[in-house]
């Protein structure tokens, strides 16, 4: 079976990863290395270097980067199981669907836990966490998500850290959409355990999520792994004694994020990233609104990483059918995932820049132009021409 790609460019990805990457992100995978080369365990060191110094920490400050094969769920699935020890329990704050993940994780490998929930249109209150935790001693750590991509709020994951620290807990934070895009603490925070991935604010490909850890809550874990695959504090060892993966690791994933950290450095950093996603998502919602969307966040509540919309009013309006459109004009972006509203999303992120936002929001608007009119499929056709003429 031969499968057939498109030769046209790719279709820049407004979606909160997979997400659009620089030429040079996929040239770096077109080496094969063996996974225990010398020069691949170079890359692995320099990786695990980079992504410390992404965070402002470093080993000689007790700061250890443990990668792990798979997505990131794979690395939130790994810390959630291993830094529970026997008979501990998870309290997991939840504002949507991946803090629900996080409960799921657990009750698959009946690991205790209870959740404190609030509404996806609002921000967890550290006080409540202050109470709840008074409220159940048994609770061994607190496990929160950092930019909730369900609708893009960004989670006070300081704040939520303090309250955990204060009472002594482990705190794991999931940050997988706002490491390297968002400007943020790690020791302030008091996290243990942080985790994210190769394909998201970072701007590598999928296949690899990473936890930065303190070395000591690391160390702590001996003897608590409920896997073998995902065993965290024996992938660390197994990276330190040897610089190899203890398991195949994806090569090319890896030698793709060596490249992709480099490009973030250049960047400048987290702030230089930061201060660009910023200025897509100004320019989006500027946009966005000015062609009647309403965004289904506050303002105050939302994060620079993906924004949530709501449908239009008109009974005309349907989402496929607008998805559908865009995606033939050269554009992807994202259903919604709200559970209480009928709502699309839009991502920020990844090697994208405000004039690839203007140029999204003239196909959104050319697209409810033929969706909001009374022409039939030749004027569809026509119009659809049209804008990717203009936009070539």
């Amino acid at each position: 079976m031969t499968l057939l790609l498109s030769a046209a460019r790719d279709k820049p990805l407004f979606t909160p990863g997979p997400l659009t990457t620089s030429a040079a992100v996929k040239r770096a995978m077109l080496r094969d290395l063996g996974s225990r080369d010398r020069e691949f365990t170079a890359v692995v060191r320099a990786v695990r270097r980079g992504l410390l110094a992404v965070a402002g920490v470093s080993q000689e400050e007790g700061y250890e980067a443990v990668l792990m094969q798979g997505s990131g769920t794979f690395g939130v699935e790994a810390v959630l199981t291993c830094a529970a020890p026997p008979g501990g329990k998870w309290l997991i704050v939840s504002n949507g669907a991946y803090g629900e993940r996080m409960a799921r994780i657990c009750q698959v490998h009946r690991i205790a836990h209870a959740i404190l929930r609030c509404p996806e249109d609002a921000r967890p209150d550290p006080a409540a966490l202050d109470q709840a935790l008074a409220a159940d001693p048994a609770v061994t750590g607190v496990a929160a998500v950092h930019c909730e991509t369900t609708t893009g709020i960004l989670n006070p994951a300081e704040e939520i850290g303090r309250v955990a620290k204060r009472h002594g807990k482990t705190y794991a934070l999931d940050s997988m959409s706002a490491f390297g895009g968002v400007e943020f603490d790690l020791p302030a925070s008091g996290a243990d355990f942080l985790v994210s991935s190769s394909n998201k604010c970072v701007e590598g490909v999928p296949g690899l999520s990473f936890c930065l850890c303190r070395r000591d809550a690391l160390l702590a874990t001996e003897g608590w792994a409920r896997t073998l695959s995902l065993d965290l504090l024996d992938q660390w060892r197994a990276l330190e004694q040897t610089g190899q993966f203890r398991f195949t690791p994806p090569t090319h994933v890896v030698l793709a994020l060596a490249q992709a950290l480099e490009e973030l450095a250049a960047e400048g950093g987290v702030p230089g990233r930061a201060a660009r996603y910023r200025a897509n998502q100004a320019t989006l919602l500027a946009g966005m609104r000015a062609l009647g969307f309403v965004e289904y966040l506050a303002p105050r509540l939302q994060g620079p990483i993906i924004t949530s919309f709501r449908y239009p009013a008109d009974p005309r309006f349907d989402f496929p059918t607008f998805y559908g459109r865009l995606n033939d004009l050269g554009f992807v972006i994202y259903p919604g995932k709200v559970s209480g509203a009928d709502c699309f999303r839009i991502g920020t992120i990844g090697r994208i820049f405000p004039d690839d936002v203007r140029d999204l929001l003239r196909a959104v608007e050319q697209t409810l132009a033929v969706i909001f009119s009374s022409g039939g499929p030749a004027g569809v056709e026509q119009e659809a021409g049209g804008l990717l003429k203009a936009l070539s």
